[in-house]
């Protein structure tokens, strides 16, 4: 409300005397950019109302897109009108802020051209339909009452089956791996539209006639999505129509890097900085590998091969691990632990209004290799809950691998993922996000900024005290960061040089002191997203370089929980265009 009254004023004529003039003041230029700004997002609006609903507009939530070739037209009209309007602002006549938001929106609407017109990945990723996830959402929602949350999903399921028609009739060739993870989630999408739904139907005020729709409607999505996925399972999987490569080159890789990392390098160099960095990193561990021995391994021989040495020493600490049964009530427990620690060493000032929910990851969205994630609410519903998903262990592992996993994550490596995901990390940097007056910055997040913040919280809170600086949670954090490291040479070796599972496995598991099982997840996973890897490294290393240098400029007067607040204000803007605002 504040942001749209301010847009107004914009609009106001400047107060002048009639007596000296009778024309108005031209409209400067940040306030012709403002409404230029806000033009755009009330128009993507309407053109995605999936992405309007995940920032918390909900004007639009009974839309459902049907994605087709007219709908691509229009997202490609839509691009094109922008683009345009857009060269009739000169960045140097903006302020610094605007100016920011300038360069996001240009990076933003070249990659949507590029994601359609050159990555085609509405062909070959069947993952990419799903009309289970949204629905799911607006269940799970709070902004409206129940019964107004339904009749929208009632809007939405009745063009399910034109919707699935679309998708079919998209699908070129897709990958394999990208045909699975729709198989799954898809499947989890049935589960959205099961039970649960049906009992909110009962439960709601809706009358007998709309109850009788959506029941109707709701049995011709069900049809719509079961057809999908056997369609995938038998004519697109069994029938080997799924060829493509999940590897997208060089070329396509390093384009993909530059307009979604938006860093101040480039793969190639990123690259080169993360292979330095595991040196520096594996020679730290040597040193408290060598420390930890004589209490963990006392009397026995100091092996000679230094990995060999860190990996025994691990291999100890790791044996202190949740249950099965427990790991989600271990997760619980710690975070008002890390919500004290942040607040006794005045890191940064907390929001204790804004919710934050630990649930087990929704089935729909399953499958993709992330363990643990956060779902915050967009800059819009400010008030909603941020989740905290955590995937359950599958019933199905036997408990080799189940032990595997919680060994991976340990009591150790549990507090540091926590940090990661919870405080200070996503989700305080989310809540920061939706506080910043542009909602450019807060709307087109980059992942670069948000997973490098992730990244740099876990060492601000050990570089600050947290584990009393023991060497077992050193240690254990050396391999956390080496695995973010790791990450982004994975991404790489997998994406453009062809590496295989066995080579990637060697490398987390040998290299990176990894669990086998997180070593296949990691796989898994690579070979469902391409650069999206390579965003913790690049973001933790431009934050933490951003820190040095203002920490050396400004020496004695340096305050980190200055640094911190005045860092994450600007949104989640691409961290080089923070340190442009911050200098």
């Amino acid at each position: 409300m504040k942001l749209r009254y301010l847009l107004l004023l914009g609009l106001l004529p400047a107060c002048t005397s009639p007596a000296t003039t009778t024309r108005t003041a031209a409209p400067t230029a940040d306030a012709r950019f403002d409404r230029f700004k806000n033009n755009l997002l009330l128009d993507l609006w309407r053109l995605n109302p999936d992405f309007a609903l995940s920032q918390g507009f909900h004007k639009y939530d009974s839309l459902l897109v049907v994605p087709d070739a007219s709908q691509r037209a229009r997202e490609a009209a839509f691009v094109a009108t922008k683009e345009r309007a857009l060269t009739g602002f000169a960045p140097d006549s903006l302020s610094a802020g605007n100016q920011t938001d300038y360069r996001i929106l240009k990076n933003e609407l070249t990659a949507q051209r590029w994601r359609a017109d050159t990555l085609h990945e509405w062909q070959w990723n069947p993952a990419t339909y799903n009309v289970g996830a949204t629905a799911g959402d607006l269940l799970n929602g709070r902004h409206y009452p129940l019964a107004r949350r339904l009749r929208h999903i009632s809007g939405r399921l009745a063009l399910a089956p034109a919707y699935y028609a679309a998708a079919r009739a998209n699908l070129d060739n897709p990958t394999p791996e990208h045909t699975q993870l729709g198989i799954e989630q898809n499947e989890g999408g049935l589960a959205v539209l099961g039970a649960a739904l049906a009992d909110s139907v009962r439960k709601s005020s809706l009358s007998g006639s709309e109850q009788t729709l959506l029941t109707q409607r709701v049995t011709g999505a069900r049809a719509a999505i079961a057809g999908y996925v056997s369609y995938l399972r038998r004519d697109v999987l069994a029938a080997g129509r799924a060829r493509r490569s999940f590897r997208i080159g060089r070329a396509l890789f390093d384009r993909k890097f530059a307009l979604e990392i938006q860093s101040g390098y480039s793969a190639g160099q990123v690259f080169g900085l993360a292979q330095r960095h595991k040196r520096d990193l594996l020679l730290d561990m040597s040193r408290r590998a060598r420390r930890l021995w004589p209490r963990y391994r006392a009397g026995q021989p100091l092996p000679a091969d230094t990995l060999v040495l860190i990996r025994q020493v691990i291999d100890e600490l790791t044996l202190k691990h949740p249950s099965r049964a427990g790991f989600m009530a271990a997760i619980k427990a710690q975070i008002p632990v890390l919500s004290r620690f942040v607040d006794a060493h005045q890191l940064l000032t907390q929001d204790p209004s804004k919710p934050l929910v630990v649930r087990e990851t929704p089935l729909y969205m399953r499958g993709s290799g992330a363990g643990a994630s956060v779902s915050a609410p967009g800059p819009y519903d400010k008030a909603a809950d941020t989740y905290y998903n955590v995937e359950p262990l599958p019933a199905a592992w036997s408990a080799a691998r189940a032990e595997s996993y919680l060994r991976e994550y340990n009591d150790y490596t549990l507090q540091i993922l926590n940090i990661h995901e919870a405080i200070p990390g996503h989700y305080t940097q989310l809540v920061y996000a939706n506080r910043s007056p542009s909602l450019v910055k807060s709307v087109f997040g980059n992942g670069a900024m948000i997973e490098g913040w992730a990244v740099f919280s876990e060492k601000l809170l050990l570089d600050a005290g947290y584990g009393n600086n023991s060497d077992e949670l050193w240690l254990l954090w050396d391999k956390w960061n080496l695995r973010s490291t790791l990450n982004a040479i994975a991404d790489q070796l997998i994406q453009t040089q062809g590496a295989s599972e066995a080579d990637i496995v060697a490398l987390l598991t040998r290299e990176g002191f990894q669990e086998e099982a997180e070593a296949r997840g990691k796989w898994h996973r690579a070979t469902l997203s391409q650069v999206q890897l390579s965003s913790y490294f690049t973001g933790y290393s431009e934050i933490t370089a951003l820190r040095d240098e203002i920490r050396r400029r400004e020496g004695a007067k340096f305050s980190i929980k200055q640094f911190n607040e005045q860092f994450l204000s600007y949104g989640s803007a691409p961290v080089p265009y923070i340190a442009r605002l911050m200098r």
